[in-house]
């Protein structure tokens, strides 16, 4: 009975909503879904079905479509013990404040993978394991350079730090009516609620110094609440 309810539970919250999926990258030909930003140093290719961001200055490899809500974005991933274990963040629902119809990365921005070129966009951020793996954030930036800090949003328990070479299944949700949830290995570590809620734009893997082994990645279209 107890996990008759729990099952309840959850498809009332939605967790278990039915979806369809619009995108899949199994890496195992090219990365003509993907446009490459990144300092002098790095490298990203595809080894053996995985997506290989090997960085050193600063690297943001966004995924080509423009994605719309509601939306689960997920992937598995690996913090490779061959490089500084830190950095496994990522961007989504990402656009540009003044026209949010051309992609973050069109050659008209100039970005290069220094992370203060992205302080102009609109989207969600997750920078799991940052500064040398001592926090995990949630922000929303507004496009004006200004990225609030709620104090629950500023983790640093070391439940919610990196592993070297443990695979993460991380899960992404955009439900079209303000609500976004970032998930680790089945646990949501944000569930935040947008008054202004960002419903459509960009998705990218973001990381610095350090070594992201990505596969299995899926963007599938939910249906609605």
């Amino acid at each position: 009975m107890r996990t008759l309810l729990g099952l309840l539970v959850l498809c009332s919250t939605g967790l278990f909503a039915a979806e369809n999926t619009l995108y899949t990258d199994d890496f195992a030909g090219d990365l003509s879904q993907w446009a490459v930003e990144q300092q002098p140093g790095g490298s990203v290719g595809i080894e053996h079905g995985t997506l290989i961001i090997a960085d050193q200055g600063g690297c943001t490899v966004w995924f080509r479509p423009r994605l719309t809500a509601p939306i689960r974005i997920s992937y598995d991933v690996t913090l490779s013990s061959k490089a500084r274990v830190s950095d496994l963040n990522s961007f989504w629902m990402a656009s540009e404040i003044g026209d949010a119809a051309v992609p973050p990365f069109a050659p008209g921005h100039a970005r290069d993978g220094k992370f203060a070129a992205y302080d102009t966009l609109r989207t969600y951020y997750v920078g799991y394991g940052g500064n040398a793996n001592t926090t995990t954030r949630f922000r929303r930036y507004d496009g004006t350079g200004h990225k609030p800090l709620l104090p629950q949003h500023d983790l640093g328990a070391p439940k919610f730090l990196l592993q070297a070479d443990h695979t993460y299944h991380i899960e992404i949700t955009v439900d079209g009516t303000g609500r976004t949830r970032w998930s680790r290995d089945g646990e949501v570590v944000f569930d935040f609620q947008d008054p202004a809620p960002l419903t459509s734009g960009w998705f990218a893997f973001r990381t610095v110094q350090s070594r992201l082994e990505i596969a299995h990645f899926k963007v599938a279209k939910l249906a609605a609440q």
